[in-house]
């Protein structure tokens, strides 16, 4: 089985081929291909290549699936015997990826 370790918008993922992944927003409409460069390591058929810090000539392609927005979180502020109370939310746009294949470069 293989398996990369990709960075996408400042955090690490690890993905094989026809993995559904949710990361931060990424430009491209639904159904479109996009390529990841920024792998940092890759294990193929018994070889692990790390990279120092990104594999030369590796990239994993996948396919947009949607875009969405995850689950609200909920800011809750308060000052005790000062009638303070603030209360926010927030929701973060993300984009499902489906992991179409791995390429471990030269």
């Amino acid at each position: 089985m293989s398996y990369a370790v990709v960075e996408i918008g400042g955090t690490q993922h690890r993905v094989s081929p026809g993995d559904t992944i949710k990361v931060q927003r990424l430009d491209g409409e639904a159904g479109g291909s996009v390529t990841l460069e920024k792998v940092l390591l890759v294990q193929t058929e018994g070889a692990l290549r790390v990279g120092e810090p990104y594999v030369a000539g590796a990239a994993v392609t996948a396919t947009i699936l949607r875009e969405g927005k995850a689950r609200k979180v909920l800011i809750f502020k308060k000052k005790r015997r000062k009638q303070y109370r603030r209360t926010r939310g927030h929701r973060q746009i993300f984009t499902a990826l489906q992991i179409d294949e791995i390429r471990a470069g030269s």
